[in-house]
């Protein structure tokens, strides 16, 4: 089932009162989580969720895209959704904002969050290159396709999805003009407070891991905030997809 609620764009399935959500990463969409969405539906125990966060995708395209106002985003929808409780999994980007909303201030009873791929050290210059992609204008392209293989750029999902297929194409959108990504590049400028500290602020569970190939996220950094956080083998940044079962095996799904 698709639909809006906050504004922002989501697709659901499932019924009872404990909410999977699953929250994709900066300049992603929540197509990205189609390799796992079989194992969601075959054994979660409960309803579960796939949003555009604000900015991506079929979301509008309105600031500001704080880690807050994401999270806020999904309390509505968690609430919406009648369920008692929430259980997130989130890629990256989407991760943190599973932390933030964890944090227990939105009214929404978190049961616990997993990260995967959460880029925790980030270097004076990394953060000013986000800044500086916030202040460019998207670009147009005279073809879908064009504007495709922009969008996996922008989700680093280049190599690993091919331009025409339904998950990149869920990241463009038609302008006057021709195409464009649909992401606004507004969105990197969420890029800046200390990920770790936000991270520490979940009081509900967290469980961090990342691809063992993964060259944004160490272990080391990692166990900083949860000492037991793993490495998923066979993987890099997108581990949801490009080893789903290995992702989906960190969660109980029973819980």
């Amino acid at each position: 089932m698709a639909g809006t609620r906050s504004g922002i764009a989501y697709r659901s399935g499932g019924s009872g009162d404990h909410l999977l959500l699953l929250l994709h990463g900066l300049g992603a969409t929540g197509a990205v989580w189609d390799r796992l969405l079989p194992l969601v539906e075959a054994s979660w125990p409960g309803p579960w969720a796939v949003p555009d966060l604000r900015g991506h995708g079929r979301s509008p395209a309105e600031p500001p895209y704080g880690y807050a106002v994401h999270a806020a985003d999904v309390a509505v929808l968690a609430a919406g959704s009648g369920a008692a409780r929430v259980t997130v999994l989130g890629h990256s980007f989407g991760g943190v904002v599973g932390a933030v909303l964890g944090g227990g201030w939105y009214g929404v009873e978190v049961a616990r969050v997993v990260a995967v791929g959460v880029k925790i050290d980030w270097t004076d210059d990394e953060v000013t290159r986000a800044r500086s992609l916030a202040a460019r204008p998207s670009r147009v392209f005279a073809t879908a396709a064009e504007a495709a293989d922009r969008h996996l750029r922008l989700a680093g999902l280049t190599g690993l999805v091919a331009p025409d297929d339904p998950v990149a194409l869920a990241g463009v959108r038609e302008v006057d003009g021709g195409w464009t990504p649909a992401l606004d590049p507004r969105a990197f400028g969420a890029v800046g407070p200390s990920v770790e500290e936000v991270l520490r602020r979940s009081v509900a569970p967290l469980r961090l891991a990342a691809g063992a190939s993964d060259r944004m996220v160490g272990l080391d950094a990692m166990r900083r905030v949860d000492p037991t956080a793993v490495l998923v083998e066979g993987a890099g940044h997108n581990a949801h997809w490009e080893a789903p079962e290995a992702v989906w095996s960190l969660l109980d799904a029973g819980a």
